[in-house]
């Protein structure tokens, strides 16, 4: 089993109130999670108007696989032009019975 794991910092520009920001991220996490295979959810920053931190998990059996999956949920979300892209935190974990 192998469970690939990224954390995405997005940072807002000209949003001036946490409803605003809400309303992009919460578009962003069902577009995710509707087009990938992935679990997705705001993990930090939610009181900031100006940044938020994007945890999406996905398990299989095929490193590449998953290295491939991240690959385009990353470039899927630079595409989106409602916030910059910042720091991407990549980790897969395996485990071998």
């Amino acid at each position: 089993m192998i469970v690939g794991l990224l954390k995405i910092h997005i940072h807002l520009h000209g949003i001036e109130s946490l409803k605003q920001k809400r309303g992009i991220v919460k578009s962003l996490v069902g577009r995710l999670k509707s087009r990938f295979n992935f679990s997705v959810a705001e993990v930090e920053t939610q009181d900031s108007k100006q940044l938020a931190v994007i945890g999406c998990a996905v398990v299989g059996n095929d490193t590449a696989f998953i290295h491939q999956q991240m690959d385009t949920l990353i470039n899927f979300a630079q595409a989106d032009g409602r916030f910059y892209l910042g720091q991407v935190e990549r980790e897969i974990f395996s485990h071998n019975p």
